[in-house]
């Protein structure tokens, strides 16, 4: 068995009872030797010959997770790396933590994961049971350490795992044992999918309907919102403009399926356009296809509500969730809890907002100026249902004027102040999470309108004191 040691910055090799060793070391920090990512069978590697002259020393283990196969790189305090172990996943996870737990005896030991999917969700109750220590490192900074750790650009899974293991070893992690959720938690999280699902696939079938509309319909959205209720199940029960400008109890109907919100006159002027509509008209196949979007819109529209109903069901006596449920509604207000959690484990309201991916970045250099954006990092679906949340906030009389003059600073900065709504709610749903006040939209919006306005007035006088070119 050979076992591979350095000396002078060199690798050799000797010889110990006449077996080839397929441990072999190197070091990160002299120039990169050949072949150093090239993998071994986490099943032939021998924990004895590994740790012979490495007594007592701590430990670092970097794994980089996938599918299929997984690889696990060690990292001694000297700065050298082992030869990367190759997982099968998921039958040799248990041959992993025996030889981790070997290697772990007798010196303290660490090992880091990204927190990337659930492919690794297994390997981290493993681990876990096995009683090791598990960090998490994040994603985002092993991309940005790539370079930094050989000079190389170039990104693989077995220096994902040496970077990984580099990091937790830099104290660039933190711990991340598996935790069985409570079954409060797991029912939350499956209303809270279940609702995002079904959310994500009626704006999808919303969009195919918009498009039928403009086609053969293209006045219905002037006096229906193109998701209303109404809207929908006339779509379902007429299939287009023909059949019911033909129906004598239409307006009836529609009376019935819209209710005292809707007004006589908009259901008459309704009819009436359905009569002269200019849409193309539509052909059998066109009628079935607006009666299958329609209808699949109006059934992810009740199972949302379905699930928004069972959510309030289930968080009413959190008090957490019931703060903020009373500003932006109980569906996004479980959705928070499922995907960032506790705000009060979050030292500041700034961090909780970056944990949703709507904290600001720049890329600027010299005389180039870039444009302010929000990382979008984090859980898509908070952003997605924080947005539906900002919409409905920006109704509120005391947000109204504040959100005008932000849209107004710009051309089509009408998406970009609804964003900056977002952000401020997020610093506004922190204090309400962590109980330290109540909701107040004045405190967040108000003074925003005034120094707007102040800027305003001072662009208005320059302008003026500006004198004008002559032609």
């Amino acid at each position: 068995m050979a076992i591979v040691k350095r000396s002078g910055g060199r690798l050799k090799s000797g010889r110990v009872g006449g077996t080839k060793s397929i441990n072999t070391t190197y070091k990160r920090s002299s120039p990169m030797k050949r072949e150093a990512y090239r993998a071994v069978d986490v099943k032939q590697v021998l924990i004895e010959s590994l740790v012979t002259d490495k007594p007592a020393l701590c430990a670092t283990v970097g794994i980089d997770v996938a599918k299929a196969e997984s690889l696990a790189v060690v990292r001694w305090p000297s700065g050298d790396f082992e030869r990367p172990w190759r997982v099968k996943m998921p039958e040799e996870v248990p041959v992993l933590v025996d030889r981790l737990k070997d290697l772990g005896r007798g010196r303290p030991l660490v090992v880091a994961m990204e927190s990337t999917g659930t492919y690794g969700d297994a390997l981290r109750q493993a681990l876990t049971d096995g009683g090791l220590a598990v960090h998490r490192v994040s994603g985002k900074a092993v991309h940005d350490y790539a370079e930094i750790f050989d000079g190389v650009a170039s990104q693989h899974d077995g220096k994902d795992a040496a970077i990984v293991a580099e990091l937790a070893a830099l104290g660039k992690s933190s711990p991340w044992p598996y935790q069985s959720p409570t079954e409060f938690d797991q029912e939350l999280r499956y209303w809270v999918e279940r609702a995002d699902v079904q959310q994500r696939i009626g704006m999808l079938w919303l969009g195919r309907l918009e498009s039928l509309l403009a086609r053969h319909w293209p006045e219905a959205t002037e006096y229906l919102e193109l998701n209303s209720k109404t809207l929908l199940q006339a779509l379902v029960h007429y299939a287009g403009p023909t059949a019911l400008a033909a129906d004598p109890d239409a307006a009836q109907r529609l009376r019935g399926w819209g209710g005292h919100l809707l007004k006589r006159e908009k259901i008459e002027r309704f009819v009436e356009v359905a009569a002269r509509s200019v849409g193309v008209r539509q052909t059998a196949v066109d009628r079935r296809r607006m009666q299958e979007c329609a209808a699949a819109v109006l059934s992810a529209k009740r199972e949302v509500e379905k699930a928004a109903k069972t959510l309030k069901h289930l968080a009413r006596d959190h008090a957490t969730i019931a703060r903020q449920a009373a500003v932006i509604g109980w569906a996004t207000a479980c959705v928070l809890w499922v995907y960032v959690g506790d705000p009060a484990n979050y030292h500041c309201a700034e961090a909780y907002r970056k944990a949703m991916g709507l904290n600001l970045k720049e890329r600027s250099s010299g005389r180039y100026q870039g444009q302010l954006k929000i990382t979008k990092r984090g859980p898509g679906a908070v952003r997605r249902w924080m947005y539906f949340a900002a919409m409905r906030v920006i109704q509120l009389p005391e947000v109204v004027e504040w959100y005008a003059v932000k849209k107004g600073q710009r051309q089509k900065g009408g998406t970009r102040a609804l964003v900056a709504v977002m952000r401020k709610l997020a610093l506004g749903l922190y204090a309400l999470g962590v109980g330290e006040e109540t909701f107040d939209a004045r405190r967040l919006f108000s003074p925003a309108v005034k120094r707007s306005r102040r800027a305003a007035q001072r662009v208005k006088k320059e302008l003026k004191k500006k004198p004008r070119q002559k032609v």
